[in-house]
């Protein structure tokens, strides 16, 4: 893999005594849509999870190992981890919108980080709203309630949420789990967009969605990498065996 956004090395991370990423080396490419798939308990979540920095407030942990973001190690003493999740939102499986209108949700992000002309925050709600493939659904209806949304279209608000923020990585973990097959194909698409501007990393909700959406993808297993390829080849001739039973649906 070429012009590798974020770089993994020798990454081991376990809560208390269990181990829940093994030796983890992986490369994350730029500008492409990298899916970690595999069953539940592999540690696709934790990676994620620790890309952004979010377990450090989790007790009794310990990671070995380096994450890099461009080369810098997010991990070293000093780093700003505020700043560091701007740079690399996060978007969850259940849609939490903020209490506040549909404008307010999307903008609240730019205005805590010091952004006050009106002007420059409606360019930013209606490029955010587009991106994630809202603009049009709901461009007579910002200043309604964020809750009166629909599933799927919240879901897309907390994505625009995290891009008002121009985020260089992108991190979603199941963003469609709940989300009925209309809404889950407008979020899917919006990812062809999407990887044009930005990294993205997909905790897909199904083998069928990490084959729709994955240039790259990483199979994992109990806290092991077992695989990586490119999608188009990983789905149709994956190296490992176990990789095999998994897409195929053979897994025991």
């Amino acid at each position: 893999m070429v012009d590798a956004k974020i770089r993994i090395r020798q990454l081991s991370y376990s809560y208390g005594g269990a181990e829940a990423l093994r030796e983890i080396n992986l490369d994350v490419p730029a500008n492409a849509v990298t899916a970690f798939f595999g069953p539940s308990g592999g540690g696709k979540t934790t990676l994620l999870r620790l890309i952004n920095r979010l377990n450090d407030l989790v007790e009794g942990t310990r990671m070995q190992g380096t994450i890099l973001l461009d080369g810098e190690n997010i991990y070293a003493p000093g780093v700003d981890v505020p700043r560091l999740r701007r740079r690399v939102g996060m978007v969850f499986a259940l849609p939490l919108p903020l209490p506040g209108t549909v404008r307010e949700n999307v903008v609240c992000g730019p205005r805590l980080a010091g952004i006050r002309d009106w002007g420059r925050l409606e360019e930013i709600l209606e490029r955010s709203l587009a991106q994630a493939a809202l603009w049009n659904e709901v461009k007579d209806r910002l200043d309604d309630p964020a809750v009166a949304l629909s599933g799927g279209q919240q879901q897309r608000l907390c994505i625009a949420r995290s891009l008002a923020l121009e985020p260089e990585v992108l991190l979603l973990d199941e963003p469609t789990s709940g989300l009925d097959p209309i809404s889950t194909a407008k979020v899917e698409e919006s990812l062809f967009e999407l990887k044009q501007q930005y990294t993205i990393v997909i905790v897909p909700h199904s083998v069928q969605q990490a084959a729709r959406v994955a240039d790259y993808a990483a199979f994992f297993l109990m806290g092991d990498l077992v695989e990586v390829q490119e999608g188009t080849r990983i789905f149709t001739t994956p190296q490992d065996p176990r990789t095999e039973d998994y897409v195929t649906g053979r897994f025991g």
